[in-house]
């Protein structure tokens, strides 16, 4: 029979470290957000080995009596909030009185500080959930926590986290977070004894510009949105800058970094119709509104909320980006007062819009300007074939023979897929066969058999690379080049040489010969996600095929490519000879038949 009991406090404290302490960021986070709400106007954070070995951060705020050290380091004790009435309006970044004790639980720690008013500094030290007396130290004004051995007494949980590379990248992703949500503040990392970056006070487009990059500062728009109890202001992105993730969008809320569905649904809702379904806007936003409006206390980790008039604060957040997006482009800037539910899909799309939709369904209407063509859809083009022809058959003189070898379909024993005869929107391929009518989509098809020549050149060990004539270089993130450092053998095997070139840029000196003609910078961003979310243990089996195809889309051909009858014919027969050629990677049809009955049966003939 079991018995209810207490658990000891140790454990307790242990259990609660777990929804606050995930990794060596989730300390850097707790650590930097006490020295904000003391009031420091410079921070220095160092960070050795990745966190697991010590992370110290010291500031120039407040700091804490000498009587009030072990209180620190307890449960449920905090400066921040003192009643019910004080939960309803919180002002500071933290007030759950859980982060010092949750961290000192498994660690040792160490805590000096010298408040303002006292005479000399005053040191309290952990051993685990072991409190040591106070002591004398020397400091000035401020504080300095230094935790060390980070989960000595939790050996399961050290198990769980990544690589030194990996978990330095994270808290450098926090750290950067933090230095944008507050640049009237000075900040300092080093990482193993190297400054890694200095961030003296500034305003805010200046703090931005030297975390980001002077690419997305002058890619984005800065604008400033007050209403009445409301402000938004920032950069945002323009559509031109979307990223194939979501690592370039920060929304603060008071100085509190956050995620939410709500504010998520409504920039996404204000980069409507501009934006390719797949790709991520980049943006800076800050977010001000009076603190009894939001509710904070949602989650240990403080990065969730909840506004108490939603409807309201979407909608503003919604009319302030489209009106922004829109006075950048010289559109309507009347924006509709109520946006689509995120769940609706348009009733029509113009002609530009419909031609970008890779791996969008096509939408079925005949309402609007869908249908006002300036030229013919259907195009045959007759001109020599591209590299693209050439990359389909491997060689020149196949290509030629097709092209000077092409008699019209009916005088020929028509294969499966027929002979082509045009495109439709430079999406579709229309082809004739014996029975009717072929409607193929370009993109998935080739994409299928890129990725099936990519599987058999890997199987194979025959996966051709091309050196690059000019490397590509780009500004590349911690996690991007922890990724490359990690992955140098899988990337070779991918056939990518890709290299640090500074701290902040990396370098692309070969790719796959078979993917010459994708966006290289796009192509390599998108792999290092791929390898960076997956499970290192499946890299060498099922993962290596979710690479192979990434890689397959970036390389097929994309929607308004104006091919040649002879190109259009050689991805027919390719398709043909292609294992699993009905579905695209994503589980899509790569074409459809309409027989001559079903089209005799539209038009109503024989009756």
């Amino acid at each position: 029979m079991s018995t209810i009991k207490l658990l000891p406090d140790g454990l307790i404290s242990q259990i609660a470290a777990g929804e606050v302490v995930e990794r060596p960021a989730s300390v850097l986070k707790e650590l930097m957000e006490n020295s904000i709400d003391a009031g420091a106007t410079e921070i220095s954070v160092e960070i050795h080995q990745g966190g697991f070995k010590q992370i110290r951060v010291t500031d120039n705020g407040t700091g804490v009596a000498a009587e009030e050290l072990p209180l620190a380091l307890m449960r449920h004790a905090t400066s921040k909030i003192g009643s019910q009435e004080d939960l309803q309006n919180i002002t500071s970044l933290g007030f759950r009185g859980e982060g010092l004790a949750s961290i000192a639980s498994v660690s040792n720690l160490s805590l000096i500080s010298r408040h303002l008013t006292g005479e000399h500094a005053w040191q309290i030290r952990t051993e685990g959930t072991r409190l040591l007396p106070v002591e004398p130290a020397a400091h000035t004004v401020g504080t300095t926590v230094e935790v060390s051995d980070l989960f000595f007494n939790l050996p399961a949980r050290r198990k769980f986290l990544k690589t030194e590379s990996t978990e330095f990248a994270h808290c450098e992703a926090v750290f950067q977070r933090i230095a944008l949500s507050h640049p009237g503040v000075t900040f300092r990392l080093q990482r193993n004894g190297k400054l890694r970056g200095h961030y003296p006070a500034s305003e805010i487009r200046s703090r931005i510009s030297a975390i980001l990059g002077e690419e997305f500062t002058q890619a984005a728009i800065c604008f400033d949105e007050p209403s009445a109890g409301l402000s938004l202001c920032g950069m945002l992105a323009l559509p031109a800058y979307s990223r194939a993730t979501s690592d370039t969008q920060y929304f603060f809320v008071n100085g509190r970094f956050i995620r939410d569905k709500l504010v998520t649904h409504a920039l996404r809702e204000g980069y409507r119709d501009i934006l390719h379904h797949d790709r991520h806007a980049a943006f800076v936003l800050y977010f001000d509104i009076e603190p009894g409006q939001i509710d904070v206390n949602v989650h240990p980790t403080k990065i969730e909320i909840r506004f108490r008039e939603s409807r309201a604060i979407h909608q503003f957040i919604y009319h302030a980006v489209s009106k922004t997006l829109a006075s950048q482009h010289g559109l309507d800037t009347n924006v509709p007062m109520t946006p689509k539910p995120l769940s609706s899909i348009p009733l029509s799309q113009t002609g530009e819009q419909q031609q970008t939709a890779d791996h969008q369904p096509a939408q079925h209407s005949f309402k609007g300007s869908y249908y006002r063509q300036q030229s013919l859809p259907i195009r045959t083009i007759a001109q020599s074939p591209s590299p693209f022809y050439e990359t389909l058959f491997g060689n020149k003189s196949e290509a030629a023979a097709i092209r000077d070898d092409n008699p019209p379909a009916q005088e020929q024993a028509a294969p499966p897929l027929g002979f082509a005869i045009g495109q439709l929107h430079g999406i579709y391929l229309l082809a004739q066969n014996t029975k009717g009518l072929i409607l193929v989509d370009m993109h998935a098809a080739h994409e299928r058999i890129v990725y099936e020549q990519l599987k058999a050149s890997l199987d194979q060990h025959k996966l051709a690379v091309q050196r690059l004539l000019i490397p590509v270089t780009f500004h590349a993130d911690s996690l991007d080049i922890a990724t490359v450092e990690e992955s140098q053998q899988l990337l070779q095997n991918l056939g990518f040489e890709i290299a640090m070139l500074s701290a902040t840029s990396l370098v692309i000196r070969t790719i796959p010969a078979m993917l010459q003609g994708a966006n290289i910078e796009k192509l390599t961003r998108d792999v290092l996600q791929e390898i960076r979310e997956g499970d290192p243990k499946l890299l060498l089996t099922a993962q290596h095929n979710e690479l192979l195809a990434t890689m397959a889309c970036h390389s097929a051909v994309r929607a308004n490519r104006q091919l040649t009858l002879a190109e259009m014919n050689a991805l027919l027969r390719q398709m043909e000879q292609t294992d699993r050629a009905d579905q695209c990677n994503h589980g899509r049809p790569t074409w459809f038949e309409i027989s001559l009955a079903e089209l005799d049966k539209m038009f109503m003939r024989g009756k």
